[in-house]
């Protein structure tokens, strides 16, 4: 059995599928196709190809009992989200929480709202750390 950690980091063109995956709980390709032509143009045999990729590579799973394949993300969202935001603390910001946090909020500043839930975030996140110390 393969781990979920083991597995290759989606490419942008997967994170698009497993957007839809993720919004949709299952869907065939045509499915998946007509929900990313609003956002990305593409044929319907590239939308194929890629999730048979993805099927390979075991970011999705795939039954094929019905006549029309019925796909459905492997990993969670949050689960691609903590791999993408590591790999890119470690490769673009040596590792700094904190560099992160500023480079994202010095590229799309943030509402007051969201500031708050992010302080909010941060002291339950820090809560539960100090538990897990004891």
């Amino acid at each position: 059995m393969v781990k979920q950690t083991d597995l290759p980091r989606p490419t942008d063109a997967e994170l698009d599928i497993l957007n839809v995956l993720w919004d949709e709980g299952a869907a065939t390709v045509r499915q998946v196709h007509e929900r990313l032509q609003g956002r990305k143009p593409s044929q319907y045999t590239t939308t194929l190809k890629l999730m048979q990729i993805m099927a390979e590579k075991g970011l999705v799973d795939r039954d094929e009992t019905a006549r029309s394949h019925v796909y459905r993300a492997r990993l969670t969202r949050e689960h691609v989200q903590q791999r993408v935001a590591k790999d890119v603390l470690d490769r673009v910001f040596s590792g700094s929480a904190r560099s992160l946090m500023l480079g994202a909020l010095g590229a799309k500043p943030a509402s007051k709202k969201e500031l708050a839930e992010l302080r909010q975030l941060l002291a339950e996140y820090e809560k539960g750390k100090r538990g897990n110390k004891r």
